[in-house]
């Protein structure tokens, strides 16, 4: 059984991650994917009940199944993802930022865009897709 503070603990990341990936959906460049991978992590050590109400939820609950059963991601939220980051390169070259904060965030980008694009894509379906379009069976 775990102990009602760590599941306290649990359930306040989880919904503060589903705050933060609501807000994602109307402020720009705050993305929602990855706050809705964190809530759905931590919901099933703090709140069964929200576990499942994610799980089953119409709009969240298919991108939480690919991503658990085929490591799955949409390929808009790909796309969204890749744009974002793009944006938030462009913002700090633009600000005027320090070369090696420049350098540094491109690194990471650069880390996080390879993770994403080699990652399967969900075809309309639902049903996983390599990043190449072929099912994966």
């Amino acid at each position: 059984m775990i102990h009602p503070v760590s599941r306290l603990a649990w359930s306040s990341l989880a919904y503060g991650c589903i705050g933060l990936g609501t807000a994602g959906l109307v402020v720009p460049l705050l993305p929602t994917t990855p706050f809705l991978l964190v809530a759905a992590w931590a919901a099933p050590k703090g709140s069964p009940r929200l576990a499942r109400w994610l799980h089953e939820h119409p709009r969240l609950g298919p991108t939480l199944h690919a991503w658990r059963e085929q490591r799955a991601v949409p390929r808009r939220a790909k796309r969204l993802a890749l744009v974002l980051l793009l944006i938030s390169w462009l913002v700090l070259w633009l600000g005027g930022a320090v070369p090696l904060v420049l350098a540094l965030t491109a690194t990471l980008f650069i880390c996080v865009a390879t993770f994403l694009l080699t990652r399967p894509d969900v075809a309309a379906s639902g049903s996983p897709t390599a990043a190449s379009g072929k099912v994966i069976e």
